[in-house]
């Protein structure tokens, strides 16, 4: 876990309040934490155990034998249970009951916590794992003084070996904690003395992935691009595929769906037109990446039915993958042949106006749910988004319940200024 320590604690707050509250109740707790690769899942879960006593396990793409293995000799050390260290033989349900057998002389607390990170290898190497835990769970630890958390980073693995209702852990669970991205408001935590303008730059990029941040500290954001992303070594040169590769079977198919949303083709009869398939031939790839948080499906704020709306546009939500399949993806054959300089002028002529504006629109309705919460407003709002129609389109439309009280808004991210025109315009299209 050492390797989180050069990227700052942000936020978090709800979470670890979440979790403090799971450690206080009476009974035992089992917590389940997920999400994607790098969102700071091992870095909560180690700043919550660093006043407790717990065992922190990491499992590996190994076989169940040696994870096992590798469990026990961790159990005996942490238990000081010498026969334990002895026992090669010893299954996973001997395991779990001798870290309970002898008493832990480090902490007075009587509470013990298990952690099980990346639980995903586990369940992948052997599909029935989750069933010998279910039985150790309802066995064994759920009338014990303990918390399990178990951790993964396969949005769709802990989904359906955890959290389903067809997976034998279902019901067991006593909370989760999806762990989503950090929030523009607390970004400039990471980078003190930074202006706004040079945050949302970087945020455009990093979105809020506390690794992606962590190597992208330094002065100069080119730079930087330009090392971790468009040179073949870099940290986030094949991240997409990585991220990807954990969750699906047809990258390719993935990739090429992507793609083209980033190209601009976001109505669900262009996607399909540009990929030259039929409709109906690309829900299933659209849902799943709706499920990973990597797409979302956006509606016109004032729908009242947004799953039955027929004005429903694709947009890749993720900041980083949307500049990576945006800028990188198209050009990777010149990266690859050493031409890094021209795709990094090539952005730089496109990053404002092609990007950041964009990702600067989403920051603009995150401020404006920011504000209500001050009660800044007069009113609360209780919806805030985009709307559309044929003709006309508002960057911002949040409204009350009544739909009396109404904040409509325009958010440009330019090298200029905006003009007075752009105020008329908004007049003119509120009404």
């Amino acid at each position: 876990m050492d390797d989180i320590a050069a990227t700052p604690f942000v936020d978090r707050a709800g979470e670890l309040a979440f979790l403090e509250e799971q450690w206080m109740r009476e009974k035992a707790s089992f917590v389940v934490v997920y999400g994607r690769r790098r969102i700071g899942k091992t870095a909560l879960i180690s700043r919550f155990l660093s006043d407790r006593q717990g065992l922190y396990f990491l499992a590996t793409e190994e076989s169940e034998a040696q994870n096992r293995a590798a469990f026990r000799l961790l159990a005996a050390e942490f238990s000081g249970n010498e026969l334990l260290a002895s026992s090669s033989t010893a299954d996973w349900d001997l395991i779990f009951k001798a870290l309970f057998d002898v008493p832990i002389p480090r902490h007075k607390q009587k509470r013990l916590v298990i952690a099980i990170d990346e639980f995903q290898y586990l369940a992948k190497a052997n599909p029935a794992f989750p069933s010998i835990l279910q039985k150790i769970w309802d066995t064994f630890l759920s009338d014990k003084n303990v918390m399990l958390i178990l951790c993964g980073s396969s949005v769709s693995m802990m989904e359906s070996s955890v959290l389903s209702y067809n997976s034998p852990l279902y019901g067991r669970r006593t909370g989760q904690i999806r762990l989503e991205q950090i929030p523009f408001s607390h970004y400039g935590a990471f980078f003190p003395g930074k202006s706004e303008r040079e945050l949302a730059e970087r945020y455009a990029v990093t979105g809020g992935v506390p690794k992606y941040i962590e190597f992208f500290e330094s002065g100069n954001l080119n730079r930087e691009i330009r090392k971790n992303i468009l040179t073949t070594s870099g940290f986030l040169y094949n991240e997409p595929a990585f991220l990807l590769r954990m969750e699906v079977s047809e990258i390719g198919s993935y990739y090429s769906l992507i793609k083209v949303i980033a190209a601009g083709n976001r109505k669900l009869s262009q996607i399909a037109a540009a990929l030259e398939l039929k409709q109906s031939g690309i829900s299933k790839y659209l849902n799943t990446l709706i499920t990973l948080g990597i797409l979302e499906r956006e509606v016109p704020v004032t729908e009242e039915n947004p799953e039955k709306s027929k004005k429903g546009l694709y947009r890749i939500k993720d900041n980083f993958l949307r500049f990576w399949f945006k800028f990188v993806f198209p050009r990777m054959g010149y990266i690859e042949s050493g031409r890094a300089g021209e795709v990094l002028e090539q952005i730089k002529q496109n990053f404002i106006d092609g990007h950041v504006s964009y990702v600067w629109e989403d920051i603009c309705r995150e401020k404006m749910w920011a504000l209500d919460f001050k009660k800044i407003w007069g009113f609360s709002i209780n919806r805030c988004g985009r709307w559309w129609d044929r003709e006309l389109e508002i960057d911002i439309v949040a409204y009350d319940s009544s739909g009396f009280d109404m904040i409509f808004g325009e958010c440009k991210f330019s090298s200029k200024k905006t003009g007075a025109a752009v105020l008329r315009d908004l007049e003119q299209k509120a009404e």
